[in-house]
C-alpha cells in the first residue's frame, strides 16, 4: 500500500475530539482525588455497553453512556485520574488507507506511526478509548519479560532471547520519543526495575536455588549487552535480585490521550462506540452498526483478536494458541519517598509486581498479581484480600484505597503473536504481562509491514513461527542494518545509561558527531539540546547545578538551560543542534559538572 492512496473524506465536526461534560470518565482529573483523601475505588475488566439509541446513531449526535449504567461502571485509578478526549460514532460510509480496530495502546500507536508516514487512518473502538485493557494495566514499561531470560536463551538460543528483550527496549525508546516529540504530560520517568526473590520463600534451599537462577539471569543479560547487576538485597524487599537500569513508568491513559489528540491532529479519524460487526474481503471493508469503512489494510488491535477476514479456521487456530488470564491489582497511599520509585517483580508463581505513581505529597503504591485463568478463580479466596495483606507486609502503614482487575493474553511459548494472519490483515496479541511494551512493538511492526519496510522482529513474532521452527533464521546477522541496531547503544549499555540517568534539573556536556553539546533536562522532564560553544568567543560552557544555568568559564557569559542569554558579554544564544534527543543518548559523555 502507498500512503495516501485511498481518498479520505474531509474531517467534520463529528470527527473532532471533544470532552463530554456529562461523562465522569472524561471529566475526571487528578484534582478529583486530592492526595489528602483519595477515595476507594473498585474496578473489574469491564466496559460500558456499546449500544446507543438508533435515532442517535442515525442522527450522528454525540453519545454518552446511559446515566444509570454509567453510575455503576467500575473504574481503575487510571480511569479515575485522567481526562480523555471523546469521539463521535461512525455514522456514515468512509474510506482510508488503513482501518485500525481497537483504541488502546496498540491501535492508537499504530495510527500515530502510520499518520506520521502520510497514510490515512480510521480507528474504530467498540467502547471508549482505553476503557478496557489499557485502562486496567499496572503500567510497567520494561524489556523484562514474564518468561525469564535464562529460559528464553535455553529454548530459543541467546541471539533470539536477546531479540525478544531488544524489542521491549526499542518499545521504551519509541514511547519516550513520542512523549518527547508530542509533549505528552503522562508522568513518564525512567526508573530501575528489580526482579527479586519473594520475601516468603518456603525453604532455605529454595532461597539458594532462586539466588543462583537470578545470578544466571544477570550474567546472561550482561553478556547480551543489557544493563543488569545482581544485588544481594534489593530496595524495599531486602531479598536477592537483579537490577535492570533504564526501565520506565507512565500514566497509561494520559499517554493514550496524548496519542489520540496527536493522531487526530494528523488527520486520523477516531470513532468510539463503533464496534466492528462484520468484514468484507473484496473490496476490504469493515462494517459497523451505522456505517462502513473501505480500506487497503486492516489492523486488528483488540487484545483478544477478532476474526476479521482471516476466516474461521485461521482465527480459531490462533485462539487455540492463546490463554486468557485475569490479573488483580490493589493500590494504597503512603507518604512520598517511603517506597522507592522503581519497578518490582518477584519470582513467585504467579509472580507479583509493584510500582508507585507519585501524587502530590503522597505516592500511590500499586501491587498486582494472583493471576489465574479467566473464569477459574477456584476456592483460593479473595485475590484482592491476599494482595492487600502482602502490600501491608511490604509497606507497613499503607492505607488501601483501590482495587481493580485486568486481563492478560498469553502464548504457550511466551512470545507475542504479531504479524499478518490474512492477506492485508495484521494482528497483534499474546503480550502477557508486557502489554504496553509489546503493544508498542506490535504497532511499529504493523506500521512497517503496511509501509513496506523491513522489521527485525517480524520472523521472531510471526503468528506461524515458521522461522523459529526451521531453525535457519540468524536474527542478528539478518537485521544488522535495521535502524534500531545501528543505534542500539543509545538504549543499552553504559552509553545509553549515561543520559537516561540525567535527572530533572540537571545538565551535562556530551560529544555528538564530533561536536560538544550541552544537554539539560527541565523540571517537567523535557530535554533541551544546544551547542556547548559559548557564542561570545568560543569557549566551552559548563553546567551550574546550583542555578541550573550554562556558564562560560572564560569571560563569564551565562545562559538559561535552553540556551537563551542571561548575561553578557555574549549577545546571542547558544546555537541550536538539529538532533532529536534519542540521538543525544548515543553521545559519549564528557563529564557531569555540578
Amino acid at each position: 500500500m502507498s500512503p495516501g492512496s485511498a481518498a479520505q473524506p474531509a474531517p467534520t465536526a463529528d470527527s473532532t475530539p471533544r470532552v463530554d461534560p456529562g461523562d465522569p470518565v472524561a471529566t475526571a482529573s487528578e484534582d478529583s482525588f486530592p492526595a489528602s483523601d483519595p477515595p476507594s475505588f473498585t474496578a473489574t475488566h469491564a466496559g460500558a455497553p456499546a449500544a446507543v439509541a438508533a435515532e442517535e446513531v442515525a442522527a450522528g449526535t454525540p453519545e454518552t453512556v446511559d446515566d444509570e449504567t454509567d453510575s455503576t461502571l467500575p473504574l481503575s485509578f487510571w480511569l479515575d485520574s485522567s481526562v480523555r478526549p471523546s469521539f463521535s460514532i461512525l455514522d456514515r460510509d468512509a474510506c482510508a488507507d488503513v482501518v485500525v480496530i481497537g483504541g488502546g495502546i496498540t491501535g492508537l500507536t499504530t495510527a500515530c506511526l502510520l499518520a506520521e508516514a502520510g497514510a490515512t487512518v480510521t480507528v474504530l473502538e467498540r467502547e471508549t478509548l482505553g476503557a478496557i485493557d489499557t485502562g486496567h494495566t499496572s503500567a510497567h514499561l520494561t524489556m523484562v519479560t514474564d518468561r525469564r531470560l535464562s529460559r528464553l536463551a535455553c529454548e530459543l538460543g541467546s541471539p533470539h532471547a536477546q531479540a525478544v528483550w531488544d524489542a521491549g527496549l526499542a518499545a521504551l525508546a519509541e514511547i519516550e520519543r513520542l512523549v518527547d516529540e508530542l509533549e505528552i504530560d503522562c508522568d513518564f520517568e525512567r526508573v530501575p526495575g528489580y526482579l527479586h526473590q519473594r520475601s516468603s520463600a518456603s525453604s532455605a534451599g529454595e532461597d539458594v536455588d532462586d539466588a543462583s537462577a537470578l545470578r544466571a539471569d544477570a550474567r546472561i543479560a550482561q553478556e547480551l549487552g543489557f544493563d543488569a547487576e545482581y544485588e544481594n538485597a534489593v530496595p524495599l524487599f531486602g531479598t536477592g535480585g537483579v537490577r535492570f537500569d533504564g526501565q520506565a513508568r507512565i500514566h497509561p491513559l494520559r499517554y493514550l490521550a496524548g496519542l489520540a489528540l496527536a493522531a487526530a491532529a494528523r488527520g486520523v479519524r477516531i470513532h468510539e462506540r463503533s464496534g466492528a460487526e462484520g468484514f468484507r474481503d473484496d473490496p476490504l471493508e469493515v462494517v459497523t452498526a451505522a456505517g462502513r469503512v473501505s480500506c487497503g489494510d486492516l489492523v486488528i488491535a483488540t487484545h483478544n483478536p477478532l476474526t476479521g477476514v482471516a476466516g474461521v479456521v485461521a482465527a480459531t487456530l490462533l485462539q487455540t494458541k492463546l490463554a486468557l488470564y485475569t490479573s488483580h491489582v490493589v493500590a494504597g497511599r503512603i507518604p512520598h519517598g517511603v517506597v522507592p520509585d522503581a519497578l518490582f517483580w518477584d519470582t513467585g508463581e504467579p509472580y507479583r509486581y509493584l510500582r508507585i505513581q507519585p501524587r502530590h505529597d503522597q505516592d500511590l503504591v500499586i501491587l498486582g498479581g494472583e493471576d489465574h485463568k479467566t473464569g477459574q478463580l477456584g476456592e483460593a479466596g479473595d485475590p484482592h484480600a491476599r494482595l492487600e495483606a502482602a502490600l501491608a507486609r511490604a509497606v507497613p502503614g499503607i492505607v488501601p484505597v483501590g482495587r481493580w482487575s485486568g486481563q492478560v493474553v498469553e502464548a504457550a511459548d511466551g512470545l507475542p503473536y504479531i504479524g499478518r494472519i490474512a492477506e492485508r490483515q495484521f494482528v497483534a496479541t499474546g503480550y502477557g504481562g508486557n502489554g504496553l511494551t509489546f503493544g508498542t512493538v506490535g504497532a511499529r511492526m504493523a506500521a512497517d509491514r503496511i509501509l513496506g519496510l523491513d522489521n527485525p522482529w517480524s520472523e521472531l513474532f510471526d503468528v506461524e513461527r515458521k522461522a523459529l521452527r526451521r531453525g535457519l533464521w540468524n536474527y542478528l546477522a539478518e537485521n544488522a542494518d535495521y535502524p534500531y541496531y545501528l543505534i542500539r547503544d543509545r538504549f543499552a549499555g553504559s552509553e545509553g545509561r549515561s543520559l537516561r540517568g540525567l535527572a530533572r534539573g540537571e545538565g551535562r556536556i556530551v560529544e555528538l558527531r564530533g561536536e560538544k553539546v550541552a544537554v539539560a533536562r527541565d523540571e517537567r522532564g523535557r530535554l533541551s539540546v544546544r551547542s556547548a560553544i559559548c557564542s561570545h568567543l568560543g569557549c566551552v560552557v559548563t553546567w551550574n547545578g546550583a542555578e541550573a544555568t550554562w556558564d562560560c568559564p572564560c569571560h563569564g557569559s551565562r545562559f538559561h538551560r535552553d540556551g537563551r542569554v542571561i548575561s553578557g558579554p555574549a549577545e546571542k544564544p547558544l546555537a541550536k543542534i538539529e538532533a532529536r534527543w534519542p540521538d543525544v543518548l548515543r553521545a559519549a559523555p564528557l563529564g557531569h559538572e555540578e
